[in-house]
């Protein structure tokens, strides 16, 4: 009786055991292939910045504030100048600052939804207590996931140079 059961798990199980294995050994390559496939696409291109092309990477910017207020220009400064002397365009990323130089890139992240853009420093503000910056329309518009509010609660990094 022994021998027949060890035959019969010998021509019964076995050879099923091992073609599981081979469709397993068949399908691996497709799913490491796919995985690649799925990088791939995650991956961010590169963004244009007034007209040149800049990488993003993590290393580029050292923080400067976290939890931080910001705010957008009203439409009625479309067109006027600012302290840099540049003419003021909602439909470009530009910020205003109390103390960073002019023409300093800041990459600027709200903290609610992980969303970020980068700005150009052209103009002195804002002029509210509690403010840090002062965004374009464009920007805030791009990083705020409730668009009827007018502030939003960023985090503000610095690029390195």
């Amino acid at each position: 009786m022994k021998k027949i059961l060890i035959l019969f798990f010998l021509f019964a199980i076995v050879p099923f055991a091992n073609s599981q294995n081979k469709t397993n050994k068949l399908k691996a390559p497709f799913a490491k292939d796919s995985l690649k496939k799925d990088k791939l696409a995650i991956v961010q291109p590169p963004i244009v910045f007034n007209d040149s092309v800049i990488s993003i990477k993590k290393e580029n910017f050292k923080t400067f504030k976290i939890n931080a207020h910001a705010s957008y220009y009203a439409d009625k400064f479309n067109g006027r100048k600012t302290a840099s002397g540049k003419k003021f365009d909602n439909s470009k990323y530009t910020a205003a600052h109390r103390k960073f130089p002019f023409g300093t890139k800041l990459r600027i992240t709200n903290q609610d939804n992980g969303k970020f853009v980068i700005v150009e420093v052209t103009d002195r503000g804002p002029f509210i207590k509690g403010r840090e910056i002062d965004l374009s329309k464009k920007a805030f518009m791009e990083i705020t996931s409730n668009k009827n509010s007018g502030t939003v609660t960023i985090k503000i990094e610095e690029e390195i140079k």
